[in-house]
């Protein structure tokens, strides 16, 4: 790009993610050069996946403790998600969303189709989305899930009518960015 230069980072944090600081110069359409500043938080991509069963026309669904949400808002703190995880080291998405499928809801699926690509905060966050969508069925319950212990999570798996799931994002139960978007995919394509 011929409008950015003199790019500085500067680390604010390295916890649970990585938290830059960034200056930079740039030319706005006037011409004009500005000095800008932006905080970036990186904790790498991720995938998620959005299990449905066309036959009884369901969908499964998580529910966990988001601490991001309890701090803004403190009636809640639980939210209602499609299953997700962090891409980690060299696996590519779809081996991650295969994974998480089987640690957070305990079904084995071998395949799963990529439909959408997505940054969910991209003024502020690097994370990329792939998302995904693959069909389930009882038989490919290999374990009750609920996620890892050596991750700290205490995921509860949820089989919802699909019809449910979509009054729930009407009625704000379902706030969840990558679930709406999986949630009307599938609306708009498969039911």
């Amino acid at each position: 790009m011929q409008n950015i230069k003199n790019i500085a980072h500067t680390n604010l944090s390295n916890e649970w993610a990585k938290l830059d600081k960034i200056d930079y110069d740039y030319k706005f359409k006037n011409g004009e050069w500005k000095r800008l500043s932006r905080e970036t938080y990186n904790r790498g991509n991720g995938a998620a996946i959005l299990l449905f069963n066309s036959k009884k026309n369901t969908v499964i669904l998580t529910k966990q403790f988001r601490m991001p949400i309890y701090e803004v808002n403190k009636k809640e703190g639980m939210s209602i998600e499609v299953c997700a995880g962090a891409i980690d080291g060299n696996d590519s998405p779809l081996e991650t969303i295969l994974r998480e499928t089987e640690e957070e809801v305990g079904y084995k699926i071998n395949s799963a189709k990529q439909v959408l690509t997505a940054y969910t905060s991209p003024g502020a966050l690097t994370e990329k989305m792939f998302l995904f969508i693959a069909e389930y069925s009882e038989e490919m319950k290999v374990n009750k899930g609920g996620g890892l212990d050596s991750e700290d999570e205490e995921i509860e798996v949820l089989e919802l009518a699909f019809h449910k799931a979509i009054k729930m994002i009407e009625g704000g139960e379902i706030v969840d960015a990558k679930s709406i978007m999986l949630l009307q995919y599938l609306q708009i394509h498969k039911f």
